[in-house]
C-alpha cells in the first residue's frame, strides 16, 4: 500500500461502489481518467448518477460480471467497504488471486499525502463542519478538493475538485479505526462522546483511538480542538494546537445575534475580530461547527471578506438539518443524528428556532449494538420533545441481538409524553391524521427514503 502510486493505476474496482464515502472515491478516480467499476448491493438515486458519470456498476454478486479491464492484477487497485462481508464473492476472488485490496480509508489516506490534508474528526459535526471548511476554501482564492461524508446542498456532490490547490478537505471517520490511515496538515476535533462500541468495546479505547490520531498530524501543522474533551492530545513537535468553542477559546463567537430566522455573530481568533458573520444554515449547533469551519479557513489564508461571503453562502449538507417545508404553520426536516448526543443538539437547535411550536420526531435507531449500549441516553434526548414515532431499529452491518428492540428505548421515554411504537410500512397511514407544527425526520438509516412521500403527504394535508 505505502509504494502504491495512484498514477500507475489503469481501472479501480468498488466493491460497495454506492456508500457516501465510497463514491467520492469512485468520482476521483473517473476525474482521474481511470477505467471505474464496481458493485453494490442496491441500486439507488447514487449509484445512477455514478454510471450516468461513468462507472460500470452492477447489482448482483457475480465474479462473471467483473469487467475484462478489471482483471489485470498489476494495473487494477480493488477497493472495498469494511460494511462489506469477508465472505463477498467478488472480494474474495480478489484476495485469493493475489490483487492490491485496500479498504476506503486507506485509498483516501494515500490520497491525503498528496497535498495539504485538512481533516475533520469527532463523534458528530465533522460532516457539516468539513463540508462548510470545503465551501470556505473553494469559493476563496485558495481553493481546495474535497471528500465530504455527505452531499453538499451548494454543489450536489461529495466531491469537490480543483486543478490548483494543494489542500485536501477530508471527513476523519473514527469507525473501524479508518481515520488513522490520514496524514493530516491540520485537524479539527469536534467531540469524543463515545460511539461505535461494536468496535471499540470501551470509552477509553474510543478516546485512545483519538490520541493516536492526534500523533499523526505533522510537523508544521495545528490541532484545532474542542474546548471541553476528555482527550490528552499526543502531538509531534512543531504542531501547534488551538482551542475552540461556542463562547470561549483562541477561536469562538460572540455578540450571537439569534432571530428572524437568522443567526449572526462575530468570530473571534487569536489575533483579530471578523465582525457580523451570517450562518447560511442558521441553527444552533452551527455557531460551533462554523467556528471551527473559520478558524481552518483562517489559518490557511481565507481572507476575512471570503469568509463572511463563504459563511453567509453555505447552503448546508443533505440529510444534515435539512429543511424540506418551511412555512409558517408546517415546518419538516430531515437531520442524520444517530447519536443520543446528536440528537438532544438537533431538538436544542430547533426548539431554540421555534418556541412556541410542538415538535414531533420520527425516529429510526441505527444498530442494534448502539441500541443497546445508548437506549437510557437516547431515550434521554427523544424525552427533550413532544411527541415520538420511533420505529424498528436499522440493522445495517448487524445481525440481531437477543431482547434488543426499539421498545428498550420506548420504555424508558418520559411517561406524559405522546409516543408510538411504527413499523416503516405502517409510517405513512400513522402520519395521515397526526396533527403536524414541526416534523423531523432523525436516523442514519433507509428512513430518509420516506422523507419525499411524508413531504407530498403534509404538504398535500396543509394545502
Amino acid at each position: 500500500m505505502d509504494n502504491m502510486d495512484i498514477n500507475t493505476i489503469q481501472s479501480a474496482y468498488f466493491i460497495g461502489a454506492g456508500g457516501i464515502g465510497m463514491s467520492a472515491l469512485v468520482r476521483f478516480f473517473l476525474f482521474k481518467g481511470k477505467y471505474v467499476a464496481g458493485y453494490d448491493r442496491t441500486s439507488s438515486e447514487l449509484t445512477e448518477k455514478l454510471i450516468a458519470e461513468g462507472a460500470n456498476i452492477h447489482y448482483t454478486e457475480d465474479i462473471g460480471l467483473i469487467p475484462k479491464k478489471c482483471l489485470d492484477k498489476k494495473t487494477t487497485l480493488v477497493i472495498y467497504t469494511p460494511a462489506v462481508p469477508a465472505t463477498h464473492k467478488e472480494l474474495d476472488y480478489f484476495v485469493k488471486n493475489g490483487f492490491q485490496v485496500c479498504k476506503r480509508s486507506q485509498v483516501l489516506g494515500l490520497i491525503t499525502r498528496y497535498g495539504k490534508a485538512l481533516c475533520v474528526a469527532g463523534t458528530h459535526g465533522k460532516t457539516t463542519t468539513s463540508a462548510m471548511a470545503a465551501h470556505l476554501l473553494h469559493q476563496s482564492h485558495i481553493d481546495c478538493t474535497a471528500f465530504l461524508g455527505g452531499i453538499s446542498k451548494n454543489y450536489g456532490t461529495n466531491l469537490i475538485l480543483s486543478g490548483k490547490s494543494e489542500f485536501i478537505v477530508a471527513e476523519a471517520d473514527e469507525f473501524d479505526r479508518s481515520f488513522h490511515w490520514l496524514s493530516p496538515y491540520m485537524s479539527v476535533i469536534t467531540a469524543t462522546d463515545p460511539d461505535h462500541l461494536d468496535v471499540y468495546e470501551t470509552k477509553e479505547a474510543y478516546i485512545e483511538s483519538f490520541a493516536k490520531y492526534t500523533s499523526l498530524i505533522l510537523p508544521g501543522g495545528c490541532l484545532i480542538i474542542h474546548k471541553n474533551l476528555e482527550l490528552i492530545p499526543r502531538i509531534n513537535e512543531g504542531v501547534r494546537i488551538y482551542s475552540y468553542s461556542r463562547n470561549e477559546g483562541d477561536f469562538h463567537a460572540s455578540r450571537i445575534r439569534i432571530g428572524g430566522g437568522k443567526i449572526i455573530i462575530d468570530f473571534v481568533t487569536p489575533s483579530t475580530v471578523i465582525a457580523d458573520v451570517e450562518l447560511g444554515v442558521p441553527v444552533l449547533v452551527n455557531i460551533e461547527n462554523s467556528v471551527a469551519a473559520m478558524a481552518l479557513a483562517w489559518l490557511n489564508g481565507v481572507s476575512e471578506e471570503e469568509i463572511k461571503r463563504g459563511m453567509a453562502s453555505f447552503r448546508g449538507v443533505e440529510r444534515r438539518f435539512d429543511f424540506k417545508i418551511k412555512r409558517d404553520n408546517l415546518i419538516l426536516l430531515s437531520d442524520y443524528a444517530h447519536h443520543p448526543e446528536e440528537i438532544k443538539q438537533s431538538v436544542t437547535s430547533i426548539r431554540e428556532l421555534y418556541k412556541d411550536k410542538k415538535i414531533t420526531a420520527i425516529f429510526q435507531p441505527h444498530l442494534y449494538t448502539r441500541t443497546r449500549d445508548f437506549y437510557r441516553e437516547f431515550a434521554e434526548s427523544l424525552s427533550l420533545l413532544d411527541e415520538v414515532i420511533l420505529l424498528d431499529i436499522y440493522p445495517a452491518r448487524e445481525k440481531p441481538i437477543p431482547g434488543v428492540t426499539s421498545r428498550l428505548i420506548y420504555d424508558q421515554l418520559r411517561p406524559n409524553i405522546q409516543k408510538v411504537m411504527c413499523s416503516k410500512e405502517n409510517l405513512l397511514n400513522t402520519l395521515k391524521d397526526w396533527p403536524i407544527e414541526v416534523l423531523i425526520v432523525l436516523g442514519a438509516g433507509d428512513v430518509d427514503n420516506y422523507v419525499p412521500a411524508i413531504q407530498a403527504l403534509l404538504e398535500n394535508n396543509y394545502k
